[in-house]
């Protein structure tokens, strides 16, 4: 069985937890107390999670990790059989992990400053926000990012997005109320609003 670390709260477990419920793979998990992650450093080498335990394969970043389910375990699959297609949600992919989730970390980081610049705040939340709609236009006619199903693209950014319509209580992660207090729809993207409830009520592995 596969053994997985995890923190509470963290978005880049729950795209695991997501990814594992729609392929039906059970998983041991390995809860990790979040001021105390020397064990996952033991098993990984890092501190970061989640880390995908499976025999002697250790993997560390869900990005990696979710291609690695998906060669493992390929159906149903997260990822689209065709070639161009397949390639097409992995450039998907690489803005949203290289572009679109800098914005987060760096008003984290530059509200950690002794004097924090509120307009480059500002300036920050803007491109947060400024991405919605273009989910609401990918969501145009489908009940998925990049189709009917269910696909990587959704496991990936519905951890992120999800702040926009839903909070978890005992959450305390700055982070995470960034991402809230950024991603303000007011009614303006019903499509997406939609698919984040839609997301929300897939089960977890």
């Amino acid at each position: 069985m596969l053994r997985i670390y995890r923190i509470p709260f963290s978005t880049n477990v729950e795209r695991v937890g997501l990814a594992l419920a729609h392929k039906g793979v059970e998983a041991e998990w390995v809860d990790v107390d979040p001021g105390d992650r020397s064990e996952v450093v033991r098993v990984s080498g890092q501190e970061l999670v989640p880390v995908l335990v499976d025999g002697e394969r250790v993997l560390s970043d869900s990005p990696v990790i979710l291609e690695y389910l998906e060669e493992r375990f390929p159906e149903p699959p997260l990822f689209p059989r065709d070639p161009a297609r397949r390639e097409e949600l992995r450039a998907f992919l690489d803005w949203f992990n290289g572009l679109w989730k800098r914005p987060p970390n760096l008003i984290v980081a530059e509200e950690a400053k002794p004097e924090p610049d509120r307009e480059r705040i500002a300036e920050l939340e803007r491109c947060i926000a400024g991405a919605l709609p273009r989910f609401e236009a990918l969501l145009d006619g489908r009940d998925y990012l990049f189709g009917d199903g269910l696909s990587a693209a959704d496991v990936t950014v519905f951890p992120f997005l999800k702040y926009a319509a839903v909070w978890e209580e005992g959450d305390e992660h700055r982070f995470h109320e960034v991402l809230r207090d950024a991603m303000r729809l007011d009614g303006r993207y019903p499509r997406l609003e939609a698919w984040i409830h839609r997301v929300d009520a897939l089960p977890r592995g």
